[in-house]
């Protein structure tokens, strides 16, 4: 459910900054905030849930059965 609002969140962010790279004087900013997105988008969409899930022992949503 969120996946698709946060990614191209990010991946406006991203490509808004890549004419950046070519600016000697911005390149080291624009790499940093690539990377920082980048990173915090794979630890808060991946990351997170996976941990969340293992500490919280949540098992899989299970249908209950026609009975």
């Amino acid at each position: 459910m969120r996946v698709r609002p946060v990614s191209l969140g990010v991946l406006a962010t991203v490509l808004g900054v890549v004419p950046l790279l070519w600016d000697p004087f911005f390149k080291s900013l624009a790499v940093l905030i690539i990377a920082g997105f980048t990173f915090a988008t794979l630890l808060t969409l991946i990351v997170v849930p996976v941990l969340y899930t293992l500490f919280f022992r949540i098992k899989p949503y299970e249908k209950p059965s026609a009975q």
